[in-house]
């Protein structure tokens, strides 16, 4: 689904790169998670993925086709909801389909089914005002489905969310990407949040970096939270925790 062939990056007026020659392949299909340190590149994954940025040698691609032939092979949901506050969940919703020129009717349709799927049907003509913070992300996750994209970039989208709020969302978007089958690429602070989501973790250890060290998750799907209890998954947490409690040291 995903490949960086070689890729290194160096944001302007900064003399040491982010990355150096990495390669990282991510399976059609996957949920993956993304942790390290602040300010350790992560993001910057997402922007060279999105385009927005454009790696000083190597190459991506998506579906073994580079990005830079393609449109609409990726959607971006960030940390904040960014719901217009004056349009409608409904139209806030339609905003990729009605930019990528769907028909009225047809936006209607696929709106009201994503958001039955999410148990938001009965709030379509609410203001987002009227929806709990959960319900927000909620919503922009929908949005972010109806862009098309078969692959979905999700940057800390529940870190402003009150615990409890935040472990009905994880279980929520488990149960939304098994239900769509979308590959989804999940940066994250919490350690137990991406044991909880992944099929794979990758941890950056290292800036520049030229490696992503790839730590399978040891659960198979569906997931319940006291899988989170079983010896082999604490034990892993505490490792995942140590590796970024060094980086964070040095």
């Amino acid at each position: 689904m995903l490949r960086f062939q070689n890729v290194s990056f160096t944001y302007k007026n900064e003399n040491m790169p982010i990355m150096e020659n990495l390669s990282l392949y991510i399976e059609d299909g996957d949920f993956v998670s993304i942790i390290g340190a602040s300010g350790c590149g992560k993001s910057t994954i997402f922007r060279l993925i999105n385009g927005l940025e454009k790696p000083q040698k190597g190459r991506i691609f998506v579906n073994e086709k580079p990005i830079e032939e393609q449109t609409k092979y990726a959607a971006f949901m960030p940390q904040n909801d960014l719901l217009f506050p004056w349009w409608t969940i409904e139209k806030n919703v339609c905003i990729p389909m009605k930019l990528s020129g769907v028909p009225k009717k047809e936006q209607e349709i696929w709106c009201r089914e994503v958001l039955a799927q999410a148990g938001l049907l009965n709030y379509i003509n609410k203001y987002p005002k009227d929806l709990s913070g959960g319900m927000k992300q909620r919503v922009s996750f929908v949005r972010t489905l109806l862009t098309g994209a078969n692959m979905l970039l999700l940057d800390e989208p529940f870190s402003a969310l009150d615990y409890l709020t935040r472990v009905d969302m994880q279980e929520w978007l488990l149960s939304q990407w098994e239900h769509y089958q979308k590959t989804i690429l999940f940066i994250t602070h919490d350690v137990e949040e991406a044991l909880f989501l992944s099929k794979t973790i990758y941890v950056i250890q290292d800036v520049p970096f030229s490696a992503l060290e790839e730590v399978p998750v040891p659960l198979s799907y569906p997931r319940e939270r006291e899988d989170l209890k079983k010896p082999e998954v604490v034990e892993l947490k505490e490792i995942l925790i140590e590796k970024l409690r060094k980086k964070g040291e040095t």
